[in-house]
């Protein structure tokens, strides 16, 4: 057996069993205890590998195993409870178009529809959305930029957007800021996008994961596995959502 499969193993002994002693005693027969006449020694017998009817699992494995499952589960949990659009009365269409990819870009994962379930073993998707601003900035100054939306949630909290009580606007520490009127153009590139300036057909963004690129000129296609998506506000002068989808074989 190899390493993935035992962990898969105890993986399924572990949420089997609430208790290492619940394990233990699945392990027993009653021929064990007519001979034995102490539970407590069959237990021992059973972690020491000298009785049993399956697999070994030491007592350490079993619970750190345990306390890994739910750890993961309770962060899943707090996960879920972080998402700052939840409840949220939302009436720009700027706004839900943001609540709707929230969950998929903080969570790093794709929620597939019906028409994707197939594959979903198969693959693993995972959403990586990129939103392009153009406005003013509170000086009077037009401003545009690309936010790489996935890095912002996780770096800010974005409560303070869906409750309106700030906008969204774009930064020098964004992946691409200009200010038209200082004439001020700064990139950088971020944890899931790697910026590529110097193109002489226009601005490309590579997504780290997958190595594609998202192109962002309007005249052009955003790319395979991208989406280009002009948002109707009355929030800012501009803005289109680039939803790019990365397809990994798992």
């Amino acid at each position: 057996m190899d390493q993935e499969e035992g962990l898969k193993a105890l993986d399924n002994i572990v949420t089997q069993f609430n208790t290492y002693e619940d394990f233990l005693d699945s392990q027993i027969t009653t021929v064990d205890l007519y001979y034995l006449e102490d539970e407590t020694l069959a237990r021992q017998l059973v972690e020491l590998g000298y009785r049993g009817t399956g697999e070994r699992v030491k007592r350490e494995d079993f619970e750190a195993r345990k306390a890994a499952i739910e750890i993961s589960r309770l962060a899943e949990r707090a996960q879920q409870k972080t998402l700052t659009s939840a409840g949220k009365d939302l009436q720009d269409n700027f706004l839900m178009a943001l609540a709707m990819r929230e969950e998929d870009n903080r969570n790093g994962k794709l929620s597939l529809n019906q028409q994707e379930t197939d594959a979903a073993h198969t693959l693993k998707k995972q959403l990586a959305s990129v939103i392009f601003i153009r406005d003013r900035n509170s000086y009077g100054q037009e401003i545009s930029g690309y936010i790489d939306y996935a890095h912002r949630l996780k770096t800010e909290d974005f409560e303070v957007y869906f409750s309106g009580k700030k906008r969204l606007l774009p930064r020098t520490t964004d992946i691409s800021f200009y200010n038209w009127d200082a004439d001020i153009a700064v990139c950088n590139s971020s944890p899931n996008y790697q910026v590529i300036a110097d193109n002489p057909d226009g601005l490309l963004f590579r997504y780290k994961r997958d190595r594609k690129l998202l192109n962002v000129d309007p005249k052009a296609q955003p790319g395979d596995n991208s989406t280009r998506i002009p948002i109707p506000t009355e929030l800012y002068i501009q803005a289109v959502i680039f939803d790019h989808i990365s397809r990994r074989k798992t």
